[in-house]
């Protein structure tokens, strides 16, 4: 469904940044609309944010629903729920109940990750700018688990279907700009990503005929950059 937030920031960019991070889309697949920009006001009295209007077509999200996860003698679909997935599971939904995100926690384990993924509506707190806290919550979830595991887990979270989304987005840029650097035989350098992202970009493209990839630049502002195996 097609769905518009509506932001306010001291600048027109962190205004549109956090419009995306909500609606978890990138820029490319928005409709950016600029409000009104920043005024700084008279000897500094008045001064007024940016505001922006961001429109994009997500998928609709449960609403009014409270955080769920499977307790010490539930199972899910049927199977054991290992004590590492409990741990983590449990401390997935303490996070989100405390910044007072309400939604559906589902999970389950397979070899040696544990998938867990939060569905419901205003996420966007539990995202954060560019996945930045997904990340954190996923690393501290990690963490968690394989404190309550002999055998050394992984966890895969993801909210609100964000990093599902995200890696379709990655896909298509990669590809893209695989794309770009063999027609034009330059190189060609992407977003900044964040090293999980760009992980996943490196792998995805490895088996690309006629480009190779390798990361520049400083965090947080270091990207991959894509070069044709013939440069003009």
């Amino acid at each position: 469904m097609e769905k518009t937030v509506t932001k306010t920031a001291k600048t027109v960019e962190e205004a549109i940044e956090s419009a995306l991070s909500e609606l978890g889309v990138s820029k490319e697949e928005a409709n950016i609309e600029i409000i009104s920009e920043p005024g700084a006001g008279f000897m500094g009295l008045g001064a007024k944010d940016a505001e922006v209007k961001v429109t994009a077509d997500i998928e609709e999200a449960a609403e009014d629903e409270e955080v769920v996860y499977y307790g010490d003698d539930e199972s899910f679909e049927g199977d054991a729920v290992t004590e590492a997935e409990e741990a983590a599971v449990q401390f997935v939904a303490e996070i989100l109940s405390g910044i007072g995100i309400h939604g559906n926690l589902d999970s389950y384990k397979e070899e040696d990750t544990i998938y867990i993924s939060v569905s419901g509506a205003d996420c966007g707190a539990a995202i954060g700018r560019h996945g930045e806290t997904l990340d954190s919550i996923a690393y501290l979830t990690n963490l968690v688990a394989n404190k309550h595991s002999e055998d050394k887990v992984h966890v895969h979270l993801d909210v609100g279907g964000y990093k599902k989304h995200r890696e379709q987005v990655i896909r298509g840029l990669a590809d893209r700009a695989a794309y770009k650097a063999k027609k034009t035989g330059r190189k060609v350098p992407m977003e900044a990503m964040n090293p999980a992202e760009r992980r996943m970009v490196h792998s995805y493209l490895q088996n690309v005929n006629g480009v190779s990839t390798h990361s520049e630049g400083e965090e947080p502002r270091r990207r991959v950059i894509v070069t044709p195996d013939r440069i003009n």
